[in-house]
């Protein structure tokens, strides 16, 4: 089953979510039976809790930024105000030089974790969904510790369309991912190759700290990054669980009044 989060002649609901028969196009159904296509509702972001969002978790990705792989999980806070849902724009920073997509595998929290063991961690998994953590790579002053201005500027990370149960992903930690920009693919990986796989890191973080339902866990990206600037279409995926589409636009543009 896939569920999102949507506005409707101004209201937030949750609905269920279809892939349209032979097609990419989604249809969400309504509480009271209406169907309707992507493109008559707002998509939100399906979950709104904390995320925590994994640097550096693929060897291949460290090695293209020049980096050692990490011994342990680099982890770093997106606040909720920095998440944008399906078909939104998205916003290069005015006078910036280097802005690129990262497409990740997200795990969603279904109940509290706390001192979780490995075999039972995705016991405590809601469903999948997956996102686009743009960075802001002109503000990196040490990846192994990102600053505010590199990944949490308001709605620059797209979430979504939907989470799709756990019963629908037999195994998380071999799925493809791709990046599409204008139609061109950019970036192919596999989750097969994370340092640090979901079982993991609720382990890991859940030793320390308490994981809430609709809490996120954003597993990191693959190598195979670039440049994105306004008036580009980019779409992410991650296999069997579905794709989601933003646009990037210009500071002014998106902040003009």
């Amino acid at each position: 089953m896939k569920t999102a989060r949507i506005r409707h002649n101004g209201e937030v609901i949750n609905v269920e979510v279809f892939e349209v028969a032979d097609s990419e196009a989604l249809q969400v159904k309504l509480p009271d039976g209406q169907v309707l296509t992507e493109q008559q509702v707002e998509w939100l972001p399906p979950a709104t809790g904390t995320m925590f969002a994994l640097g550096l978790n693929y060897a291949d990705h460290a090695r293209e930024l020049a980096f050692e792989p990490p011994k342990e999980p680099l982890i770093f806070i997106k606040a909720p105000n920095t998440y944008t849902g399906h078909n939104q724009n998205t916003w290069r920073p005015d006078q910036v030089d280097y802005m690129h997509y990262e497409c990740e595998l997200v795990a969603v929290i279904g109940k509290t974790a706390k001192n979780v063991k490995r075999e039972n961690a995705l016991d405590y998994v809601a469903g999948y969904t997956l996102c686009n953590d743009y960075a802001i790579r002109d503000f990196l002053e040490n990846y192994y510790r990102p600053n505010l201005r590199v990944k949490n500027r308001h709605s620059t990370t797209p979430v979504g369309p939907y989470i799709i149960d756990t019963a629908s992903i037999a195994e998380p930690n071999n799925l493809t991912l791709r990046t599409w920009v204008n139609g061109e693919l950019r970036q192919e990986g596999t989750t097969a190759d994370m340092i640090f796989n979901v079982p993991f890191l609720i382990e890991y973080i859940s030793s320390f700290m308490t994981l809430q339902p609709g809490d996120m866990i954003a597993t990191g990206t693959p190598e195979g990054l670039s440049d994105v600037v306004p008036g580009d279409e980019v779409i992410v995926e991650v296999e069997g669980i579905g794709r989601l589409r933003n646009f990037i636009v210009s500071e002014s543009t998106f902040f003009q009044k």
